[in-house]
């Protein structure tokens, strides 16, 4: 199974519109999109809509915005265009239903009249220790109501009086299907598990294997690179490229991200068990970057050949190859997508961190409050002093909330352990004389306060303490003094009497 060197290189992310964007499947669109840019190659979105129980309103839309969010421009798609299109399989029914009577026509596949019913008994009669499900295949197929059993002249007035039925595959046993994976190398399956599987259900939309085949050929892709979930379909798609006369695309299977622990494939149930950001929306919903994101999930199961670990976009598709992707599954490490994201937060620049924050600024805090600091300097010297000690942009806007707001409340641990008995009447006669003070700035917030300690005798850390509780709510944080420089005289002077007043 290969394809010329002389081919230009076309692969595809083929998503179904079932729901939010998986960053499994984001993490498939980002190998594919790297392995086409790295090869002068075309990337293909298809969306995979056959069925319709499961279709999500608007999920086509999210899995666009999660692939732009990330940087990811398809060459050709539903939204793009392309000579190959339409790009939506629910648009494609008459091509599949032609095909598939080609199959049909050529022996290779049949009409199934069975109902659900007479399935299940076929089962029961045949059901055994050994194999307790049995399928419709070979073995079975003979005593069912199908046109391979019933005369021509039945089948046809079935079929002319509107009787339900199913278009199956006609798989002959006792073979062996072998291929070369380029990241699993050499794959074997006997051809004797294989059913003869659904092509054309009874609504008249193909299966997934049928519209998967057909697309992948008609749309001329020659690298089919997707996850180890799919390894087992392989057989049935070598089957179905064979009835056609079709030579299959060469394939890669990567591996699978595991659970934390690495029990079973990441789950969207054991992640929310868990508070994992598994889909491209809770990502973007917990303040993620996307190049964190990318990052991060490119090096789940592929190695750049380099000890760094950050890498852009174009980067990690000049350094991206097949063959150093490995084979087994990789743990699903939330700490290491948030290092990941610090990394980056803590590499931005000022303006870019204010950018990025500005969401969460307004979503957290009063437009009203936020105005009050809209000057440019004020701004960057808040982001400036919180950079070093945040993850995410919108830490800004919660952990250094209190440069945007009043503290509502003070952290009861740190008030426990750091305020005296003797805070109250320090910090008022601290809070009288900042508001003597003919100038103030982080320097001059400092003398006072050491003045004022050792007037009294105690050690600065007595006072310092109690007043950043007061001033932020909380016991840590950027510099004290730096940091009532930017709030001002007023506001330290009214926050430090607010808290004497409640704290007592």
């Amino acid at each position: 199974m290969t394809t010329s060197s002389a081919s230009k290189v076309r692969v595809r992310f083929a998503p179904s519109p079932t729901g939010s964007l998986h960053i499994g499947g984001l993490r498939t669109a980002l190998f594919n999109y790297f392995f086409a840019r790295s090869r002068g190659g075309t990337f293909v979105l298809r969306i995979e809509d056959t069925d319709q129980t499961r279709f999500v309103r608007d999920a086509e839309r999210n899995i666009l915005s999660g692939l732009a969010w990330v940087g990811i421009r398809p060459d050709e798609g539903s939204r793009e265009g392309g000579e190959f299109g339409p790009y939506r399989q629910s648009q494609r029914q008459a091509l599949y239903a032609l095909y598939a009577q080609q199959l049909i026509d050529e022996g290779h596949a049949y009409y199934a009249f069975d109902t659900l019913d007479e399935i299940d008994v076929m089962r029961e009669r045949h059901a055994s220790e050994g194999d307790p499900s049995p399928q419709y295949d070979a073995v079975t197929r003979g005593e069912m109501t199908n046109s391979l059993v019933l005369p021509g002249e039945e089948v046809q007035r079935r079929l002319e009086r509107g009787d339900e039925y199913v278009i199956r595959l006609k798989a002959d046993p006792g073979g062996r299907i072998t291929f070369r994976d380029h990241i699993r190398g050499r794959v074997s399956f006997s051809t004797s598990g294989i059913d003869d599987q659904v092509l054309i259900k009874s609504d008249g939309m193909p299966t997934y294997h049928l519209a998967n085949v057909i697309d992948d050929h008609d749309m001329r892709i020659t690298h089919v690179i997707r996850g180890e979930e799919w390894l087992s379909s392989v057989p049935k798609h070598i089957l179905l490229y064979r009835a056609f006369g079709w030579e299959p695309p060469e394939m890669a299977h990567m591996p699978l991200i595991m659970n934390p622990g690495g029990k079973g494939k990441l789950s969207k149930r054991h992640a929310a068990a868990q508070g994992l950001p598994v889909t491209v929306e809770q990502c973007r919903q917990a303040g993620y970057e996307p190049e964190a994101v990318v990052n991060f999930l490119a090096l789940l199961g592929w190695h750049p050949g380099e000890d760094r670990e950050l890498f852009t976009l174009d980067e990690m598709t000049e350094l991206f190859s097949l063959d150093r992707v490995s084979g087994g599954g990789v743990q699903f490490d939330v700490r290491k997508l948030n290092w990941f994201n610090q990394q980056y937060v803590r590499g931005f620049s000022v303006d870019e961190l204010l950018e990025r924050a500005e969401f969460w600024l307004r979503g957290l805090h009063s437009a009203s409050t936020v105005d009050l600091f809209k000057d440019e300097a004020r701004q960057r010297r808040i982001a400036s002093l919180m950079q070093p000690r945040i993850a995410f942009a919108k830490d800004l806007a919660e952990t250094g909330g209190y440069f945007f707001e009043d503290p509502a409340a003070y952290d009861e641990t740190a008030v426990g352990k750091r305020w005296k008995e003797d805070s109250a009447e320090l910090l008022s006669v601290y809070a009288d004389r900042l508001e003597a003070a003919s100038a103030f700035d982080a320097e001059q917030a400092e003398a006072i306060l050491r003045a004022l300690a050792e007037e009294r005798g105690a050690g600065a850390g007595r006072i310092i303490h109690p007043v950043r509780l007061a001033v932020s709510g909380v016991p840590g944080g950027p510099s004290l003094f730096e940091m009532m420089e930017v709030l001002g005289k007023d506001v330290c002077a009214r926050r430090i009497r607010k808290a004497v007043e409640v704290l007592g």
